[in-house]
């Protein structure tokens, strides 16, 4: 969609659609500072849905609480910066930081032992909701207030009567402190400043630039174009000063563009409520019914998180920065990047083909698009840099889980020809403005080519081999089915058995998935609770939580096992054995534990659903249970991991709803154990799906009958199309 035309819908949804007919504000139950505690790993500030924008306080720049600019143990601030990632393991970004003062600056040492810049500040004196945030500092006396536009932030600060008061801008700053490449600052103006910086760190070439405009003059001092101290008129108690700021990765002009058509007027109450509004047009895309306020609060906060990334980030223009480092125009396309793909294939998207199957397919184009420029579907994308961080290549995922489930709106051909690429990553052809060393380090990994002659990677060739192979074996099965569906037989047989490759792993003296040696032995020695994912077979995890990574072929795995009993004494073991982690893992990302069961990380996320398909769905709904009362909390540590840009939230929302995509690519749904009286999913299309629950409790944690549009489930399963033809799921419960 043109770019204009997608902020003229925004602008519509905000002034037209504010919430639904019930009058319920949504964006009212959202608690934006869950997940800045523990190891969650999300932001506080202001920011619209998918924004380019996200306008948040930060509070340490260093250690692997500091991803997200922000950690709720603080109680300094360094200042507000205008990009953000939500609940990362890697930290970048953090843009722009803007931190007004008045008298003189003062210096402190922060939560991560650096003296900077920043002041003491509160809870107490801290509120954040949708589309707002603010705070009081306390050693300069100054109230912060900031809200977002798509492209845009907008400050606004409430002085005490000061002789001195003033901002200092730094360009210098980065989250994990990457490194500064070039930057420029300029002042254009007595209410005028711009800039640019070139930042190598995760994503290793990145540009990002500004222009802002303040309400009242100022004095500027530019200190090695990458920091300025601007100075005000003396201010009277109560003064107000707003800042508002235009971000574009494309260039100063884009940035100025971007701030000139989305915030014209200096009505910063104005922008606060149509980001409000924005919230609640997106939150009431599904109305859940409860008498839990505790539940509400954490569901929409889930719904919320879910709708941050990934972000547009392309210019209201239509230009953007291309995957080879170009400028690009497009008016007819929209730009995304933040891809998190090897976490959110597995909720995130599945939940965008059920509530926002326009705006995932435009998401898809634009991996699409990534593609044709760079030559290869990203791993993980950030701000138009191939990063090659985690593993698999689910990309794939996305487009194929989408295709089965009808929703086509991009080149398929195009689409089968990058899957088939990422099975292999030739190089010849990338782009020669693409980093090689970058695709060949990181992107093209050397047991690609063992997995497609002699079936697996062998350990000692490739490091996390199990965990690849495994997920490589999914990847392709989806190949597969995309193959037979365009009519390609021989690629589909092909690809089928490269589907197959998981067994090759399997050692059957252990019961477990194992890395095995070129010459056909088993790596040794084994610890299946060990976990050291720079050096072992296994990736962010270890052979318990790696072992069920088949969900394309569950039936597959049980005769691997040794059929019904003994897979189901396995998989038992794994809820009930010590959750003790032995390796350098033992804390942070191996979290959420339920015996070996790590909720905390992705690899375990659709293993409870497995009870569903070997018919004993009771412990599906009893872990489901578990799992959503005792891992999700309305309270900063309220994520039993890092929110994963979305997709922590994503599960919570699909399986508290009752249901989850235990494998994308089969377009149906496992039911579980929903937590609401009624939950009402209004669909793209105008239909409505509903999930009724009859004698829901806390108690009542089993499901006694499933019946679709009043006929009786055989099986705790429903498809895709029955759920986008709308209708009523109705679930008895009971605590037997």
């Amino acid at each position: 969609m043109c770019k204009q035309i997608c902020f003229l819908y925004f602008l519509l949804c905000c002034c037209l659609f504010p919430c639904k007919s019930n009058g319920q504000d949504y964006a009212s139950l959202v608690n934006p500072f869950i997940g800045t505690g523990g190891h969650g790993h999300t932001y506080p500030g202001a920011v619209v849905p998918h924004g380019l924008v996200q306008l948040s306080p930060d509070t340490r720049n260093e250690a692997w609480d500091a991803c997200s600019g922000y950690h709720y143990t603080d109680n300094y601030l360094i200042g507000f910066s205008h990009t953000h990632l939500s609940g990362t393991g890697i930290g970048d970004l953090g843009d722009i930081l803007f931190l007004p003062y008045s008298g003189q600056l003062k210096e402190a040492i922060g939560a991560d032992k650096k003296v900077r810049f920043g002041s003491a500040f509160s809870h107490e004196k801290e509120k954040a909701s949708p589309a707002y945030y603010s705070v009081h500092l306390d050693d300069y006396d100054i109230e912060v207030e900031l809200t977002a536009s798509l492209h845009a932030g907008f400050h606004r600060y409430t002085f005490p009567q000061s002789e001195n008061p003033g901002l200092f801008i730094d360009l210098t700053r980065t989250i994990h402190d990457r490194e500064l490449v070039h930057s420029e600052l300029q002042a254009v103006s007595a209410y005028e400043i711009q800039g640019m910086k070139q930042v190598r760190g995760w994503a290793p070439d990145r540009y990002v630039y500004f222009y802002a405009q303040f309400s009242e003059p100022f004095t500027a001092t530019i200190e090695e174009n990458a920091t300025a101290y601007l100075k005000f008129e003396k201010t009277n108690k109560g003064k107000q000063i707003l800042v508002k700021v235009g971000v574009s990765f494309v260039d100063i002009d884009g940035a100025k563009n971007n701030l000139q058509t989305e915030i014209a007027d200096w009505d910063f109450d104005k922008i606060r409520e149509d980001g409000h509004k924005a919230w609640n047009v997106e939150l009431s895309k599904i109305e859940a019914t409860t008498s839990d306020k505790k539940n509400l609060r954490i569901f929409y906060t889930a719904l919320y998180h879910s709708a941050l990334e990934p972000i547009v980030s392309s210019d209201i223009d239509g230009r953007y920065r291309t995957m080879d480092n170009r400028i690009a125009e497009d008016k007819n396309y929209t730009n995304y990047s933040v891809f998190s793909l090897w976490d959110t294939f597995r909720a995130l998207h599945p939940l965008n083909t059920i509530i926002s199957p326009t705006d995932n397919q435009a998401m898809i184009r634009s991996l699409i698009r990534k593609y044709e420029e760079g030559g290869l579907l990203p791993m993980w994308e950030l701000i138009s840099n191939y990063t090659g961080c985690m593993i698999g290549y689910h990309a794939v995922s996305l487009i194929v889980d989408s295709y089965v489930k009808g929703e086509r709106d991009f080149d398929i051909e195009k689409a089968y020809q990058a899957c088939e690429k990422s099975s292999v990553y030739d190089v010849v052809n990338v782009s020669p403005t693409i980093n090689r060393s970058i695709l060949h380090n990181n992107l093209m990994p050397i047991g690609k080519a063992y997995k497609n002659t002699i079936g697996y990677i062998p350990a000692e060739i490739e490091k996390q081999s199990v965990a690849r192979g495994l997920e490589y074996a999914y990847n392709d099965w989806l190949i597969a089915l995309l193959a037979k569906e365009l009519g390609h037989e021989d690629e589909y047989q092909y690809y089928s058995e490269l589907g197959k490759n998981y067994k090759n792993y399997y050692d059957a003296s252990t019961g477990f998935m194992r890395g095995k040696m070129k010459d056909g032995s088993w790596r040794t020695p084994f610890d299946p609770r060990h976990s050291d994912h720079n050096n072992d077979d296994y990736c962010e995890g270890n052979a318990w939580q790696w072992t069920w990574f088949v969900p394309h072929d569950v039936e597959g795995l049980v005769e691997l096992m040794g059929g019904q009993t003994a897979f189901v004494q396995k998989l038992d073991s794994l809820f009930s054995i010590s959750s003790e982690v032995t390796g350098e893992n033992a804390s942070g990302d191996i979290s959420g534990m339920i015996g070996q069961y790590a909720h905390g990380n992705e690899p375990s996320h659709q293993t409870i659903h497995l009870y569903n398909r070997i018919g004993q769905p009771k412990k599906t709904q009893r872990l489901t249970d578990e799992v959503l009362q005792t891992l999700y909390f309305d309270d900063p540590n309220g994520l039993s991991g890092n929110e994963d840009c979305g997709e922590m939230s994503a599960w919570y929302v699909l399986n508290s709803m009752g249901f989850y995509s235990y494998c994308p690519g089969i377009p149906e749904y496992s039911i579980g154990r929903p937590l609401f009286d009624e939950v009402k999913i209004h669909l793209e299309n105008g239909k409505i799906f509903t999930i009724r629950t009859v004698n829901n409790s806390a108690v009542n944690k089993y499901v006694e009958s499933a019946r679709l549009n009043g006929k009786k489930l055989a099986t705790l399963f429903f498809s895709h199309k029955e759920l986008m033809e709308g209708g009523v799921l109705e679930i008895t419960m009971t605590d037997r």
